[in-house]
């Protein structure tokens, strides 16, 4: 029987166990060395970091077993033919024309994540197409090529976020890795390490399975634009290498999809990060916003609680013969109170100069001694615009929903008086309306300018500081005298030199440091160091920038906001109204707006808003105009009532304008022309739904004029949308706005409806409904809202933009008013837009028709892409 040597084995114990370990050390060594080469094979790149061989045998053996074993799992054969198709490429989503270079800006995006401007496919997971002022929104599947860990890394100009999900789920989708929060960090192409935050933890994958992945990349106007993703095994000394087509798939074909099916698109925490709310005090709850869903007063209450008067303002030209383009000369502002915040900066210029001779020519008079006063006018003091000349035109300038090259045409004054005005109250550009103010100027340089503009104007304004006292100071001037200003300058500079030569800067003496030096400069002995005087004071007067401002239809400041009415003038004529109301019924409870036409030759008109407490029970509002009568005497312009006995020295009367009631319940009828554009007409169709679900208003329409749209089925959109009205017409050819309007309104039968000429990239308030019924009288009043363009990058939620002051293609209009004035100028806007809002306005206010002009608090105007608008082709460009 042999006897097991344990002995022998006890002796050599420690000598076994060292060889055990040894051969387990070069094992495990072997394995390891093995799987690098394995890898470097799948990831064989030339140095321009392209592919060059697909691979050894190996590698596409292990990749077919390991494909197959992903196949086996399928259920049935079709899935594998689908996954089969789908693999080598991955959805790419892009959003263009959207500034900003940050991830959160791009979700700010208002059709970002579900409709992008372009949807296709990439091959690798590095693009780099050259271009700026876009976002990317890449997902699909990942195919790992082995079981094991694996590192990931992204590098992109600008900001970009790569989202991994343990599944195939995209709900279970988590941020793996990223560059930059803040928009100022970027990378260079294949420089994966510059971050901590660009390289991710261990990943653990299995071949067997798919991941979902989503790619976010923002890319403003600078820098060279890319964005890749890099992986590799969880192994020290490993290289990134991008991620190729072999392990990528398709998350869905969307190749014979409309763009307004988003059914398909994945929903993501990538895509849904709440932003927080913006602090801008347009945004903060105002009663104006929801006054709409109180309860409204009985009108039989309101009868004979003034006296009827007739309604005629001074302002109203009808039948005068109004020259092309000259009808803005004749739109004038509202006041309203109370604050609402519609404000971003005041404009302020010094007026501009006209010759003595020339305006003594003008209005046939003898030349003015005395000096201009600086006035409340412009935002700009370019040189360029000191001496314009009557006839502003539309030339360069964007209409609402249109991006076209309108004709430029020469307008005339209609007579002297007119052209003095335009001297004093207009800007023009090289003879001609410069509306391009509208777009880049206006957007990128305004708040600048304003701040420019502003900061001279207080600079005059500025309390002269006493040198031999401390403590007071000199009241400024409300008004200062420009002479004595420049007098002050001449005092101060006796002998100025109007171009003096600027004094070459004094190169750096051996020894000395240079201005652009970072060493520390040490005080040296003998310095005099300015001293600071921490307790002067001074005195001001209280500032009220309103002061400053007038009704006139400034075209020249996009920034200010809604003119403020006096508070004092306010409490006087409600004190008046509220004592002829039955006080015994009606409570005041709050005055949530106020708006006034000032008439000083005739009387005031004012738009009187009221919550108030009915027999102490419940809460009803009042929304009413009245009028406030300042001169009386003459035929028609008095009461009703005793007409021939009122004084010509009689005291103001309020009373109840004749033919100057708005309706509750008028129809509202948005028309629309469209073509190719179907986010915008879903995001346009879903904020009608929108309008109705909150407002429960069902009295109002959707007409939507379709050219002929390929993109997306608008009818059936309609048909599956619960707004409570519409109409769908089709015409074909190329896109005319002017004909797409007249054929809207053409279908509208209720001629005492409302019709509200309407651009497809608008953000409506909740109280638009209102706003334009309270704003529309038939045969009197006309609306044209002002809103707010969103410049580039800025939203709703965060606004950032100036007001459209010059554009008048919003328009509400009683069918019946729209109809007398003749329509849309069809004929001669047959082939291009831009103007055609102007020359309606021309023929609106020639109707004897006023045009109420406000800035609607939550109206905006999207920024929004001109690529692909319209009628407008895209140039095919090589492919690189």
């Amino acid at each position: 029987m042999l006897r097991f040597p344990v002995k022998k084995i006890r002796k050599q114990f420690k000598l076994l166990l060292l060889l055990v370990l040894l051969t387990s050390a070069v094992w495990f060594t072997y394995l390891h060395i093995n799987q690098g080469k394995t890898i470097r094979l799948h990831f064989n790149y030339g140095k321009d970091g392209e592919r060059q061989t697909e691979g050894t045998d190996a590698s596409r053996k292990r990749d077919t077993r390991s494909s197959a074993g992903h196949h086996k799992s399928e259920d049935t054969s079709d899935s594998r033919e689908d996954e089969a198709a789908f693999k080598g490429q991955a959805n790419l989503h892009v959003f263009e024309d959207w500034c900003g270079s940050s991830i959160a800006q791009l979700r700010r995006n208002l059709h970002f994540p579900l409709y992008p401007h372009t949807r296709t496919t990439v091959k690798k997971l590095a693009v780099a197409p050259k271009w700026k002022n876009y976002g990317l929104r890449i997902f699909g599947f990942l195919h790992p090529y082995r079981d094991g860990d694996f590192q990931f890394s992204v590098s992109s100009d600008d900001n970009s976020e790569f989202w991994l999900s343990p599944d195939e789920s995209p709900l279970n989708a988590r941020l793996l890795v990223y560059v930059g929060q803040l928009g100022t960090e970027w990378t260079a192409p294949g420089e994966f390490s510059k971050f901590r935050s660009q390289a991710s933890k261990s990943v653990h994958l299995i071949s067997s399975r798919r991941y979902y992945f989503e790619i976010l990349h923002k890319q403003d106007d600078k820098g060279s634009d890319h964005v890749e993703v890099g992986w590799r095994p969880f192994l020290p000394g490993l290289k990134y290498e991008v991620i190729d087509s072999a392990y990528i798939s398709l998350y869905t074909d969307e190749s014979s999809l409309k763009m307004n099916g988003v059914d398909h698109i994945p929903q993501t925490l990538a895509s849904h990060i709440r932003l927080p709310e913006h602090g801008a005090d347009m945004l903060k709850p105002d009663p104006r916003d929801t006054f709409y869903s109180t309860p409204m007063i009985d009108p039989a209450r309101l009868e004979n609680v003034l006296p009827a008067c007739l309604y005629s303002p001074t302002y109203v030209v009808k039948d005068f013969p109004i020259a092309r383009y000259q009808g803005l000369q004749f739109v004038y502002l509202s006041f309203v109170y109370p604050n609402d915040f519609t404000r971003h900066h005041f404009c302020f210029k010094e007026e501009e100069v006209v010759d003595a001779e020339d305006e003594a020519e003008i209005v046939g008079t003898q030349a003015p001694k005395k000096p201009s006063h600086p006035s409340q006018t412009s935002h700009t003091s370019n040189p360029s615009h000191q001496h314009p000349k009557p006839g502003p035109t539309p030339a360069s300038r964007e209409v609402e929903e249109e991006e076209g090259d309108p004709d430029e045409e020469k307008g005339e004054a209609v007579n002297s008086i007119i052209q003095h005005r335009e001297r004093r109250h207009f800007l023009h550009r090289d003879g001609q309306m410069g509306r391009e103010l509208d777009r880049d100027w206006g957007r990128d340089h305004t708040r600048e300018d304003t701040r420019q503009g502003s900061k001279k104007r207080l600079d005059k304004l500025q309390p002269r500081m006493l040198e031999s006292d401390t403590d007071s100071v000199q009241q400024p001037d409300p008004d200062p005298n420009p002479a004595e200003l420049d007098q002050d300058t001449n005092r101060s500079n006796p002998d100025p030199d109007p171009d003096p030569e600027p004094e070459p800067e004094p190169e750096p003496e051996e020894g000395e440091i240079s201005d652009y030096s970072y060493e520390e400069v040490e005080a040296r002995p003998g310095w005099a160091e300015e001293s600071i005087n921490w307790q002067r004071t001074f005195s001001v007067n209280p500032m009220d920038f309103e002061l400053l401002r007038s009704d006139w239809n400034d075209l020249r400041c996009n920034v200010s906001g809604n003119l403020q009415l006096a508070e004092s003038e306010v409490v006087d004529v409600l004190a008046q109204y509220m004592e002829k109301l039955n006080e015994a019924i009606y409570t005041l409870l709050r005055i949530i707006n106020v708006e006034k036409r000032r008439d000083s030759a005739r009387g005031n008109r004012y738009l009187v808003e009221l919550e108030l407490m009915e027999r102490g029970r419940s809460v009803v509002r009042l929304s009413e105009y009245i009028y406030l009568l300042l001169h009386r005497g003459r035929q028609g312009e008095e009461s009703l009532e005793n007409t021939d006995s009122a004084p010509a020295s009689a005291p103001p009367l309020l009373c109840q304008p004749v033919m100057l009631q708005w309706r509750r319940d008028v129809m509202v009828h948005f028309v629309v022309p469209v073509k190719n554009q179907a986010r915008w007409v879903q995001q346009f169709i879903s904020d009608m739904e929108n309008l109705h679900r909150q407002t429960k208003d069902d009295n109002f329409s959707i007409i939507i004029v379709d050219f002929e749209s390929e993109d997306m089925d608008v009818e059936q959109a309609l048909r599956e949308s619960s707004v409570p009205r519409y109409e769908y017409l089709r015409r074909e050819g190329n896109f005319e706005r002017s004909a797409g309007l007249q054929i809207g309104v053409d279908t509208i039968e209720d001629s005492h409806s409302i019709v509200f000429l309407c651009d497809l990239h608008i953000h409506f308030p909740l109280n638009i409904l209102e706003s334009i019924r309270k704003h529309c009288v038939e045969g009197r009043l006309a609306f044209a809202p002002i809103v707010m363009r969103l410049g580039c990058g800025s939203s709703p939620q965060e606004p950032d933009g100036y007001w459209e002051v010059n554009g008048f293609g919003l328009f509400g209009i009683y069918k019946s008013d729209f109809e007398k004035i003749g329509g849309m100028n069809t004929e001669e806007f047959k082939d291009r837009w831009g103007g055609e809002d102007w020359e309606l306005l021309d023929r609106v206010l020639q109707n004897g028709l006023e045009v109420e002009r406000l800035r609607l608090r939550n109206f905006f105007h999207y920024y929004h892409s001109k690529r692909g608008m319209w009628n407008a082709q895209n140039k095919k460009t090589p492919k690189g």
